[in-house]
């Protein structure tokens, strides 16, 4: 067997490729014109930086604290309450509201929170320029959340769709198609934007080709790389059950839908590629979303990557159906709640997002 030359070309490597094992297997993924020393998936220290995100590389069934994320949103006005009528008892909160919300929590146990910025007065434009501007909502936040919850575990959505004109993922062609390499340029400016703020983690939910890439080169030319972990919503399912968080993040598309980026529900092989392509992009984490209807894939995600902390959404639409079915007396929520928790946990998932966190939290300490 040949020994891999640090002064081989790819094409080099390509000729040898029966022999160097190195270059073989990455041939076999996209070559983004390095070898081992720097492929992505080869880089750690993103994974490990943080107690909360070691803990999330110890994989059991168990339903602890650091296995819950709770999904917030936050909106311009720093002293709102605005309670969302699809979501009962969740609600979009200002900066000082949100603060307020949250110590409590925190000090029940909170360990990691995802945040959602939504705007109202904010201008919309095509490309989504408000998302990374400095009157940013969540930009705003960041560091006044670093400094008010020092242990906690800060991850920001990344997307397009709140801040576009047209509601969409991606930035548009003339004819109103995905433009990709546009569309993932803007998600690693706004990575970028939201890790210099204070993110520990950035989570892009855009289903683009390739921003897992495109987010980590960003964040390590920028000496980031090791400071902020990239969660890929990997396998994200154009689905029926994201209608109350449209309504929550204001998102919804002003025209078509998101059939062409996001995932078809009974599609399992892309699926497997998707969280491929991601991992060989260097991805730290990934995530299945939505959950209950998608247990299948989540085992499928976590026997393929064992090594990966796997997030699984339990998405606005579930919470929702399980918290009116109680509420009509279908059953008691605590008992079907923790099974539903469980059997995420049993399908391989590693933490569980879920606007329920702060009742589980709750039930935790009882």
């Amino acid at each position: 067997m040949l020994q891999h030359k640090s002064n081989w070309s790819i094409d080099d490597c390509r000729l040898q490729r029966h022999a160097c094992i190195i270059c073989k297997s990455f041939l076999q993924q996209r070559c983004f014109g390095s070898h081992l020393l720097t492929m992505a998936s080869s880089k750690l220290h993103s994974s490990i930086f943080h107690p909360i995100l070691r803990k999330l590389q110890c994989q059991d069934v168990a339903i602890e604290a650091h296995n819950l994320m709770y999904p917030l949103f936050l909106v311009e006005d720093d002293d709102a309450i605005q309670n969302i009528s699809s979501m009962p008892g969740v609600a979009r909160y200002g900066l000082n509201t949100l603060l307020t919300h949250l110590e409590p929590i925190v000090a029940k146990g909170l360990q990691s929170i995802l945040l959602f910025g939504v705007v109202d007065k904010m201008p919309k434009d095509s490309t989504g320029s408000g998302a990374d501007c400095a009157t940013n909502p969540v930009i705003r936040a960041l560091p006044r959340l670093r400094a008010a919850f020092p242990d906690l575990l800060i991850a920001c959505d990344v997307c397009l769709c709140p801040y576009t004109d047209h509601g969409h993922c991606g930035v548009l062609t003339s004819d109103g198609i995905i433009d990709n390499e546009p569309s993932i340029k803007r998600i690693a400016e706004i990575a970028l934007a939201y890790a210099k703020a204070g993110a520990h983690i950035v989570a892009p939910s855009d289903m683009m080709d390739n921003r897992i890439y495109a987010i980590k080169q960003i964040l390590s030319d920028n000496n980031l790389g090791n400071r902020c972990s990239v969660l890929s919503y990997s396998v994200k399912f154009a689905s029926g059950f994201y209608g109350p968080f449209r309504d929550a993040a204001k998102s919804a598309p002003a025209f078509g839908d998101r059939k062409c980026y996001q995932l078809p529900p009974g599609s399992k092989g892309i699926a497997k590629r998707a969280a491929k392509r991601d991992v060989e992009e260097g991805a730290d984490m990934l995530m299945v979303k939505p959950g209950m209807a998608y247990l299948d894939i989540v085992k499928q995600v976590k026997d393929d990557y064992p090594e990966l902390p796997l997030f699984i959404y339990q998405v606005s639409g579930e919470y929702s159906m399980l918290l009116n079915a109680a509420q009509i007396g279908a059953f008691d929520l605590k008992t079907v709640l923790w099974e539903v928790l469980v059997g995420m946990r049993r399908a391989g998932a590693d933490c569980v997002i879920s606007y329920f966190t702060p009742l589980v939290l709750d039930w935790l300490q009882a």
